[in-house]
């Protein structure tokens, strides 16, 4: 019976060694991991958890091993002490090798998108295929396309002082006022606008800095993944039309060859809630 209790013990312990030696390699996010098959990566976007996929990952994890991610400081998982952008791009591509995952597919969404590219530029041959989700690879030149880099990295430090300088209650509100503009049925807007209370102001306002500094649209020539981009437009439909979005999505994307971009007529940025049904009629032709 001893011998029995003790071998359970050093069970239990080896167990959680290995889940806290898995968890100090990639501190840059947490892992879900569910199904069989070729592997997806789900990569949320700011401030969200990776929950937002739960129906996505329900669709496909049938057919695939799904590996969900939830960045560290967002929606209550603790934050990390470097850069998180930098930090996710490379633990991730180490989590690709350290599994054996060969070339699996990437999907993220608005700032998982962001990431999403930074892999596939800087690690090409980990990446089998690419789902972006209204995402750009340079989102802080929208407006000015011409921008140049110093002027682009102090846009975005005015953006993150921003967040980091406002009082509590006015942060909370303006979280939810944008929030509100990113989908279409109240209860997505208040599960959506909770993950972003439960995220760390620090790392929410940094990560906007990275991702507004950069300029990827150069870059993406060195992607070798074939691409499927999913854009939408109607949030800002008072101000500028469905031909404006699009010619800004193929403008933006010119560099990467073969990019299949579409844009949804039904959902604002939350694509997975406002429309899945339109958004898995073409992850289902892309993917197959």
């Amino acid at each position: 019976m001893i011998e029995r209790a003790v071998i359970r013990s050093l069970l239990v312990f080896a167990a959680c060694t290995a889940l806290s030696s898995a968890q100090a390699a990639h501190p840059a996010f947490q892992v879900e991991v569910t199904g069989k098959g070729q592997p997806i990566i789900f990569i949320p976007g700011l401030a969200s958890s990776g929950a937002v996929w739960d129906d996505t990952v329900t669709r496909y994890c049938g057919k695939h091993q799904c590996h969900v991610l939830t960045l560290a400081g967002f929606a209550g998982v603790p934050p990390q002490g470097e850069a998180l952008l930098p930090a996710v791009q490379e633990q991730l591509s180490g989590y690709i090798q350290s599994k054996g995952l060969q070339r699996p597919v990437i999907v993220g969404h608005s700032l998982g998108g962001y990431v999403a590219l930074k892999l596939a530029i800087s690690h090409p041959e980990q990446v089998g295929q690419l789902v972006i989700v209204d995402a750009l690879p340079a989102l802080g030149a929208v407006q000015m396309p011409d921008i140049s880099a110093s002027q682009l990295q102090s846009m975005a430090a005015g953006m993150r002082d921003g967040l980091r300088n406002q009082d509590a209650a006015s942060y909370a509100a303006s979280q939810r006022q944008a929030v509100a503009s990113m989908a279409s049925h109240p209860a997505d807007v208040e599960r959506i606008a909770d993950w972003g209370q439960r995220s760390h102001r620090a790392s929410v306002a940094d990560a906007v800095y990275q991702m507004m500094a950069d300029d990827l649209r150069a870059d993406l020539a060195r992607i070798k993944a074939p691409t499927l981009v999913l854009g939408s437009w109607i949030a800002y439909r008072d101000y500028v039309s469905r031909a404006d979005v699009e010619r800004s999505y193929r403008s933006q994307y010119g560099k990467l060859a073969g990019a299949r971009i579409e844009l949804a007529d039904n959902a604002r940025h939350f694509i997975m809630y406002d429309d899945p049904a339109w958004m898995y009629a073409r992850m289902d032709a892309f993917l197959k």
